[in-house]
């Protein structure tokens, strides 16, 4: 027979930390909250990081930093099935709670998860699935979580590094987005938008109380779901930085080929500038309108912003009537300046963005050679 006290304190929450996925929004992880109440033979998991991509404007709202996540409750049974087909391991951590911190805990979770209250207001850096998780946590607990400090200085981009190995074209899109704010050094707190930087400092915390008492905040760790991560093939068999050795190739080539001949292909301009201006649209988007942090510190913006989709149609037609260009000079030493800074600049630039505008500075060179020698 269960004794009073057994019923009375028969509920146990977990941190759960799942490994990574394939997919863009999962490479990072999740983590999630397991609420067990045995007396009522209740097991659920609350998500945070429940999102539907058939919202009304989801890329757009996403782009601007005005996407909404909400809470979610599975069954543990088919949250651990989705977790184990997909080929992910789910990390189990028993908090430590008294049974009123249990309490409190469970009416928080159940209060956020009302309609008028699940919805939130998604930040990748400072409200995210983990984050939620552990504020949540944090507000059930009579005191103070402590958690351990760390030696090693971190910046949010070598967090996401981390974890994008191996997928070298996320990787490559996430650095054109993210500004200079992403290399700056952040404390723990920051460093736990990550879910396994949050399992590790976890792992490693403790309760103080107002009496001054401390207990561990994770008793145990288990391994719930032990999976064989499902390997996938690249999409694309190039790397960003072989496929900016090849522009680069491409562009010394034509460029040869325009000084030689003493003409300018106006029809690859279309192609270069169009693609440029087009690049720059969207991270002078980010810069200028989107609320994602650090994307307006982005220098990147230099180099890609809407100027040469404006100034196209004057520059093709000066191509056509074969007219001196003086958008080729300005270029020149623009591009110049540009690559010059780069080892200067606050900020970590992909070899990619070097690559590209070395292979921009070529075409721009050439036309300002083929000038002279018409004149």
């Amino acid at each position: 027979m269960m004794s009073y006290a057994q019923k009375r304190d028969s509920i146990q929450f977990s941190l759960l930390t799942c490994s990574p996925g394939t997919e863009i929004y999962s490479l990072f992880g999740h983590t999630a909250i397991r609420y067990q109440n045995y007396t009522e033979n209740k097991d659920f998991v609350f998500n945070y990081g429940m999102f539907s991509f058939s919202a009304p404007n989801f890329i757009y709202r996403f782009v601007k930093g005005e996407t909404d996540y909400q809470l979610g409750v599975n069954e543990f049974k088919s949250f651990q099935t989705e977790y184990m087909l997909r080929g992910s391991s789910v990390y189990q951590q028993v908090l430590n709670l008294t049974y009123e911190e249990k309490i409190k805990l469970q009416n928080i979770l159940f209060t956020n998860y009302l309609p008028e209250n699940r919805i939130y207001r998604y930040n990748y850096f400072y409200d995210n699935c983990t984050t939620r998780a552990r504020d949540q946590i944090e507000k059930s607990i009579n005191g103070n979580v402590v958690y351990p400090t760390s030696d090693t200085q971190k910046t949010f981009r070598e967090i996401v590094h981390e974890f994008t190995k191996g997928f070298d074209w996320e990787e490559f899109g996430i650095d054109l987005c993210l500004g200079a704010d992403a290399d700056k050094s952040i404390g723990v707190r920051q460093q736990m938008f990550s879910p396994f930087y949050m399992r590790f400092f976890a792992d490693g915390a403790y309760i103080k109380s107002a009496d001054g008492k401390t207990r561990p905040l994770v008793l145990k760790e288990d391994v719930i779901v032990d999976a064989v991560p499902q390997g996938e093939e690249d999409s694309f068999p190039f790397t960003p930085v072989e496929c900016a050795m090849f522009f680069l190739c491409v562009n010394l080539v034509i460029a040869f080929i325009q000084v030689f001949k003493i003409k300018i292909y106006w029809g690859w301009d279309l192609i270069l500038y169009l693609s440029q201006g087009i690049s720059g649209c969207i991270i002078a988007f980010l810069f200028f309108f989107s609320v994602h942090p650090t994307v307006d510190s982005n220098w990147l913006i230099l180099l890609f912003n809407p100027i040469p989709l404006f100034y196209l149609p004057f520059m093709i037609y000066n191509d056509i009537k074969r007219k001196k260009d003086k958008w080729h000079i300005v270029n020149s030493v623009y591009l110049t300046f540009f690559i010059v800074i780069l080892p200067v600049i606050p900020q970590e630039i992909n070899l990619s963005v070097l690559l590209l505008a070395l292979g921009l500075l070529c075409n721009a060179v050439s036309h300002l050679i083929v000038y002279r020698k018409l004149k």
